[in-house]
Order: structure tokens, then C-alpha cells, then sequence
């Protein structure tokens, strides 16, 4: 019984669940920390194959956000909640020589974090994120032109359930080859809190982070889907990270959006490879 129980005590001191109104931190491991930063509507469970394959030992901060992955919704302004309580989170941790990997608006939210405390964060991973997604999606629209209310946001929040369930299977087969995985893609944006889902994706539109992000002083590396044409994907990254210092840039040539599920094998290589730099 002794042993059962001290069993126990390892286990859950391995892993603790720390939470606050905007995001859910899970906290396992020991060494240098990670900060893992999923994509919209994605729990901090899409790192875990990715956790699993990691070389060396490392303290991994898994987080999940306000509004998706079960967590109560919060109100807006979304995006902005969440980047404060990372900071806050960081600090009350005290997390220094800090790594952070994030996907997609993850992704863009480390850039932002690795922009505010340069002296904390030794290396930033940003997997298909993009600092102003607005000007790649909705060229010449200004931040001020995008409000939460809008005729296309009270269209989604009227959309019936069917209708939106087809919308994000639809979407959901646009972000990765895998076929086996664009079924947990569609359920993560059925799952996610309606409200959050729209005007979370307005925060996210609005958002310019492009001057910035010169502030970092973390090596960053930069790793962008080739889809749907590598050559123009690699020109906005240039762009759009030209103001980052430290910076590589790499194509994951036959990728969509998840590139951690459709180059898997080549995605653990090079995170791997540039953790151990």
C-alpha cells in the first residue's frame, strides 16, 4: 500500500493543472521549459506526439485557452485576456531560459510573448503563424475596419448547427492532408464556445504585431506550410518576420497547416535540432 501510495505522490507532482479565467496550464517534466501554445480552437493536446518525441528532458507548460477545450468562455477583448495571463503566468513561475512553441495564432501569441519579456525566453518556435494574418487574408483592411459587430460575425452566430458543423468539416479539410485527422480538427471547432470562435477570430484579425516583434532577442525559428505555393509562402514569412533578428526560416515542402500531423518525422527533426543549438 506504501508503494501504491508514493507511486501516486510521483505521479501527480509529475503533473499539475494550474488554471485562471483565460487559460489552463498543464505542468509536467523537469529541465529547461517550454511553453506550448496551441492554434484557435485547439487544446493544448495537439503537442502531444510532439512532446512525446522530444530529445532531452524539459519542464513543458501545456496550455489550453478561454472559450475552447471545455475551458468557461470569458469576455472580450479574447486574445488580449490570454496574453496577459501568459505574462503573468511566466512571471509567477518564474520561468526563465524559457523555449516556446506555438501553432498557428499560438504561434503568433509567442512572437508577442517573446516581444514583451526578450530577457525570459531563449528560443521561439512559430509554426505557421503569421504577426498580421489581416494583411495576408484581407489585403488593404484596416484593424479599424473589423468590428465584433459585423453582418458576417452575426451570420456565424446565427448559423444553425448543421450549417456550421459543414462549414469547419469544409475548413477542417483545408488545414491538413492527414484524412485521418480532419475529423478532430472539425470536432475541436465544434466543441469551441460560439461567441469565442467569432470574435476570438475578430481579436485575431485585428492583430498587427509586425514592429513589435523586433524586440526579441530569442532565436527564433520560423516554420511555414508550403500550401498552396511554397515560393510565395516563403516571401510573406520574409516579410512578415523581417523585423526579428535571430531568425531561420524553413519550408515544410508538402504541408498544410498542421504540419506537425502531415511532415511529422521532419517537423521532430528540425524542432529537435534547433532546441539542441
Amino acid at each position: 500500500m506504501k508503494k501504491i501510495l508514493l507511486t501516486l505522490t510521483i505521479i501527480s507532482a509529475s503533473m499539475a493543472t494550474i488554471a485562471g479565467p483565460a487559460i489552463k496550464a498543464e505542468k509536467s517534466g523537469n529541465g529547461d521549459p517550454i511553453l506550448f501554445l496551441p492554434g484557435f480552437t485547439n487544446p493544448g493536446s495537439v503537442w502531444e506526439e510532439t512532446i512525446k518525441n522530444l530529445d532531452g528532458t524539459f519542464e513543458n507548460h501545456v496550455i489550453s485557452y478561454a472559450g475552447f477545450n471545455g475551458i468557461e468562455a470569458i469576455e472580450m477583448p479574447w486574445y488580449k485576456t490570454i496574453k496577459d495571463e501568459l505574462i503573468d503566468y511566466i512571471i509567477k513561475e518564474d520561468l526563465k531560459n524559457l523555449n516556446i512553441i506555438g501553432h498557428s495564432m499560438g504561434g503568433t501569441l509567442g512572437a508577442d510573448i517573446a516581444a514583451a519579456l526578450p530577457a525570459r525566453i531563449q528560443r521561439l518556435i512559430v509554426v505557421d503563424g503569421l504577426p498580421c494574418m489581416r494583411e495576408v487574408m484581407m489585403p488593404g483592411v484596416s484593424a479599424d475596419q473589423l468590428q465584433y459587430e459585423s453582418p458576417y460575425n452575426d451570420q456565424m452566430l446565427a448559423m444553425s448547427d448543421e450549417a456550421f458543423k459543414q462549414n469547419a468539416s469544409m475548413m477542417a479539410k483545408y488545414m491538413t492532408f492527414r484524412e485521418d485527422k480532419v475529423e478532430t480538427l472539425t470536432q475541436w471547432i465544434l466543441d469551441a464556445d460560439r461567441k469565442t470562435y467569432v470574435y476570438g477570430y475578430t481579436d485575431l484579425l485585428k492583430l498587427d504585431i509586425q514592429e513589435s516583434i523586433a524586440t526579441i532577442t530569442a532565436n527564433t525559428l520560423v516554420i511555414a506550410a508550403s500550401f498552396p505555393d511554397a515560393q510565395t509562402v516563403k516571401t510573406t514569412m520574409e516579410k512578415q518576420f523581417d523585423r526579428v533578428p535571430n531568425k531561420e526560416i524553413l519550408i515544410a515542402e508538402n504541408s498544410r497547416h498542421f504540419i506537425m500531423f502531415d511532415k511529422e518525422d521532419w517537423f521532430y527533426e528540425k524542432v529537435n535540432s534547433f532546441l539542441a543549438k
